[in-house]
């Protein structure tokens, strides 16, 4: 009983810890980077599920025992860690492409290893170094899916602009007639 308490504790801070520093992202980037975010969260759900099926890793989480994903690292680390490389780095893929690798780095190495002794997460068949590999060319995948994303947002902004200036000359020639 005891083991699956300090389990829950740190499931519970896992989830929530990430979650205090959010008001420090903003509004403004928070709302920008979301849907990066959101699919990369959407992408780790669909590995996870593979990775249960293969046995590629095992997941014991108390808070969610029955669910093949890990929500409490999704929903915590994960979510508020993309939107926070984004807002710090996104414009200079050097500068993102550095720090995710670092950051996927004490993610899978350190992190990884205190979960584990915790007996909350272990690799099987897959070996952190690979789960490395994934992460980093996953986040090349995101910063283009982030750029597509920018560009079609300034795409609809210049449209909207153009679509207010002709109905605002409309209107002037109309008034004048």
């Amino acid at each position: 009983m005891r083991k699956y308490k300090r389990k829950l504790i740190i499931s519970l801070s896992v989830l929530i810890f990430p979650w205090l520093t959010a008001p420090f992202i903003g509004t403004k980037s928070f709302v920008r980077f979301l849907p990066v975010a959101t699919f990369a969260n959407l992408f780790i759900i669909v590995f996870t599920v593979i990775a249960n099926q293969k046995k590629w890793f095992r997941n014991n989480n108390p808070l969610f025992p029955k669910a093949p994903i890990d929500f409490t690292y999704i929903l915590g680390p994960h979510l508020i860690g993309t939107l926070w490389i984004f807002k710090l780095t996104y414009g200079s893929f050097l500068k993102y492409i550095l720090a995710n690798t670092v950051l996927d780095w004490f993610n899978i190495f350190p992190f990884g290893g205190a979960l584990k002794k915790a007996g909350i997460f272990k690799m099987k068949k897959m070996s952190p170094s690979m789960y490395w590999g994934m992460t980093t060319v996953l986040a090349v995948v995101l910063y283009g899916y982030q750029y597509i994303v920018e560009k079609v947002i300034r795409q609809t902004n210049d449209s909207q602009s153009r679509l207010q200036v002709l109905k605002a000359t409309i209107q002037k020639r109309s008034s004048n007639s």
